[in-house]
């Protein structure tokens, strides 16, 4: 309780107050923007920490951090545009929302969601930080295997009707995943004697061409149908609050979504994406209605949004208590904190636990901070859905582009997101699902290495996989994931059966 008071105090300082809403805001512009996300707006902000004190160094750059996985479901929702890979899910039923007139609704929800995951996060990081760091210690290669491949099984078996195409767009994801030097052997794989493919695809080129570049080619095909149904979508556009029976769906979700959240988020490597995904397959699975996902499910935005929040403040457990990165953002972070002369590790709770509880504290406030701030900006942002689509998809076309440049400043990857947009209106012409694909290029180069590292330590032998008692669950909850739209497809047949006779 000395800890905590100690750092209430450090937390509620002006200056500590300031920095929290001023990275809120930007991580929340940031997290909009195509191409961008969270570690870009803490790189580019590295700078800026250079001379503070270092407890309101960090209190900033976690201010960005859950910042963006705010504002990354914005442009999600609007757009069908993710900020970030941590933001796909939130297209799924957060676009199909938008696009029935609900974009203030969604982005409500959404908000509140990121608030009640990234709240009982913070809860869980005060009571849970040293035991999950213990518990993550155990994961070794084969056990990030399993996870990898738990997340990827999930995905396709949210394909009910389509489990062959999500099946399908998975294998072309880690085929693309391939794509690059062979980190164990140096060997340049499939990379056509392009040496910028040397490097590999980065997934965010991915993601802006089959969502952002596919969905605005899919629209000029279907620009007659939607000038006719205009009007009708437009109607409830100002409405920026979710109804009763919306809150009644997705309470649960949320409240269920954000320990699942914490938990994958402390794993390092793990990441919001991987949250979303499971959150919003688990919701899928277990909802009483698993046809209205995918089509406008208020459920189906609330878990995955919760999730990622959530992610974002475990993926800060590794960081602090092992000096170990969660994800892409926190490495960023402890390259900072190493130039301000902190060294994250076991040690950092009782050598400085003013930092450490001050950090906590600010999250408590930094997630009030930003409801705040976005449920103000929701009837702001939903006027983008009124713009002309003769100015709106001209827009997106130049963001993508933008954010793709300044990925890696190459002109080839223009040709990429192109050739990736193209790809993505073919998907959604064949109704083929997009997410099995990114999330198996998000994973994928994690997912070859783990495996070939778990084969090495055991010699070949691929009973390293049935080692560990973490590895049997993950094994038995991936074949679950696999048979359980089977299951349940058998499940409601019989119950036909016996209601109709």
């Amino acid at each position: 309780m000395e800890g905590f008071v100690e750092g209430l105090l450090t937390a509620i300082q002006p200056i500590n107050i300031f920095w929290i809403v001023i990275g809120g805001f930007l991580g929340t512009v940031v997290g909009m923007l195509p191409g961008l996300g969270p570690a870009t707006a803490v790189a580019v902000l590295i700078p800026v920490t250079f001379g503070m004190d270092p407890t309101s160094a960090i209190i900033l750059m976690a201010a960005i951090y859950y910042g963006a996985m705010y504002g990354g479901s914005r442009s999600s929702i609007l757009l069908n545009t993710p900020g970030d890979g941590s933001a796909i899910a939130a297209t799924f039923d957060g676009y199909p929302m938008a696009q029935k007139g609900q974009a203030g609704q969604a982005m409500a929800i959404s908000a509140i969601a990121s608030f009640i995951g990234g709240v009982l996060a913070t809860i869980g990081f005060v009571f849970l930080a040293k035991p999950l760091a213990s518990f993550a210690l155990k994961f070794g290669p084969a056990e990030y295997f399993l996870l990898m491949l738990l997340t990827l099984s999930a995905i396709v078996s949210l394909s009910i009707g389509k489990m062959i195409k999500g099946f399908i767009a998975m294998c072309l994801g880690l085929l693309l995943s391939t794509i690059g030097i062979d980190p164990q052997t140096g060997i340049h794989r499939f990379t056509m004697g392009i040496p910028h493919l040397s490097e590999g695809i980065d997934f965010l080129i991915v993601i802006i061409g089959v969502y952002a570049v596919g969905e605005v080619f899919y629209n000029f095909l279907t620009i007659n149908k939607e000038k006719k149904n205009s009007s009708k979508e437009n109607n409830n556009m100002g409405k920026i609050w979710f109804t009763k029976e919306q809150w009644k769906r997705s309470k649960w979700p949320m409240l269920r979504s954000a320990p699942l959240g914490f938990i994958i988020g402390v794993l390092p490597g793990a990441g919001g994406s991987i949250a979303s995904m499971i959150s919003y397959s688990t919701e899928k699975q277990i909802s009483k209605k698993p046809e209205e996902f995918g089509k406008g499910a208020v459920e189906g935005l609330a878990a995955p949004e919760s999730a990622n929040n959530a992610a974002s403040v475990g993926a800060m457990i590794p960081l602090l208590t092992m000096g170990i990165p969660g994800s892409g953002t926190t490495a960023v972070m402890l390259g900072a904190l190493i130039m301000l002369g902190v060294r994250p590790g076991p040690m950092l709770f009782e050598n400085d636990p003013g930092m450490v509880w001050g950090l906590i504290n600010s999250m408590f406030i930094g997630n009030i901070a930003l409801v705040i701030i976005n449920v103000l900006l929701v009837g702001l942002l939903v006027k983008v859905l009124k713009t002309p689509a003769k100015v709106l998809y001209p827009l997106i076309i130049m963001l993508a582009f933008i954010g793709t440049y300044t990925l890696s400043y190459s002109t080839v990857d223009f040709y990429l997101l192109l050739l990736f947009g193209v790809i993505g209106l073919l998907m959604k012409v064949m109704d083929f699902p997009i997410a099995p694909l990114v999330l198996a290029l998000i994973v994928g180069t994690d997912m070859e290495q783990n495996f070939r590292m778990a084969l090495t330590s055991s010699n070949g032998s691929l009973g390293i996989f049935f080692s560990s008692w973490i590895s049997i669950v993950l094994i038995i909850l991936t074949v679950l994931s696999l048979f359980y739209p089977l299951l349940m497809k058998l499940f409601k047949n019989k119950k036909k059966n016996v209601t109709a006779s």
